[in-house]
């Protein structure tokens, strides 16, 4: 038995609350399911789809499509998928994640909410933690694709912001330093950098580049910046983990292109699946 669709408000409505359709979201997930809530949520972008198989027990796979609120991803690379994994921990704790394979990027044109929709549903289903993962450009020529970073701030370029009206949100540890302290317990070598979001679909410019290097960036990409805003708001910790694919343009010595991007995804993907799977079982 499925939601019925119907009753959800549509989420692209001004008048309607953006949460209340989490909430249906979540009520579907826990039907299709059978789990009644969910406590780590793990948004996978490229290159770090392996890693739901490392986690545990699948207990549903449920199309996200048909999910209130979401929709099939439109980018190579990003899972349509929504899983509910049961996690056996060594104290004999059962832990549920939710792993939202199907993200919405803002240059896809269909809102601030539908980007924010899914840590917004993670939020419903009980979560209080959320990990979020990306493929992106850096800015030092050290940090070679394969490179996994973690976030410690992030500079939103974007013009947008998922929060609507007079709502104020402390983002000064938006991402959690206790997070990224596990996070070092499993790898105490990850650097730790600041992920600059751009609106895109096009990849920056040599000189937005070194604009977003003077602002304090490290790392360039797409994603990643108005879900933690939004996560932060629904009162979840935020980890965030970057997974850099190539150097941002002007200083790679090679044009930018999207299959260099799920090549080097797909050349990580077994190494960076195995540290965030063994990150995720100690939040």
């Amino acid at each position: 038995m499925t939601s019925n669709a119907a009753s959800v408000p549509d989420l692209d409505d001004p008048a309607t609350d953006p949460l209340d359709v989490a909430r249906a979201a979540a009520d579907h997930i826990a039907e299709v399911s059978g789990v009644e809530g969910h406590d780590i949520a793990l948004v996978l972008g490229s290159g770090w789809g392996g890693a739901a198989e490392l986690l545990g027990d699948v207990v549903a796979q449920i199309p996200s499509h048909e999910i209130p609120g979401f929709a099939k991803p439109s980018v190579a690379g990003h899972l349509g998928t929504t899983r509910s994994i049961r996690i056996e921990r060594a104290d004999g704790s059962t832990r549920h994640v939710l792993v939202l394979g199907s993200r919405t990027h803002l240059y896809e044109g269909r809102g601030v909410r539908r980007v924010a929709h899914g840590v917004r549903t993670a939020a419903a289903t009980g979560a209080t933690t959320v990990v979020l993962t990306n493929g992106c450009g850096g800015l030092h020529i050290s940090w070679r694709p394969g490179q996994v970073v973690l976030l410690k701030d992030h500079l939103n370029l974007t013009g947008a912001s998922p929060l609507e009206g007079a709502t104020f949100v402390d983002l000064t540890d938006l991402y959690t330093p206790r997070l990224r302290e596990l996070a070092h317990q499993v790898d105490p070598t990850l650097p730790e950098g600041v992920y600059a979001q751009f609106r895109g679909p096009q990849y920056e410019t040599p000189a937005e580049v070194r604009m977003a290097g003077l602002a304090g960036a490290d790392l360039v990409g797409m994603s990643t910046t108005l879900e933690a805003i939004a996560a932060r708001h629904c009162g979840l910790d935020v980890l965030g983990m970057s997974l850099v694919t190539n150097l941002a343009a002007g200083v790679s010595p090679t044009p930018l292109s999207h299959a260099e991007v799920l090549e080097a995804g797909a050349k990580a993907g077994p190494v960076i699946s195995d540290l965030l799977a063994r990150v995720v079982k100690l939040i």
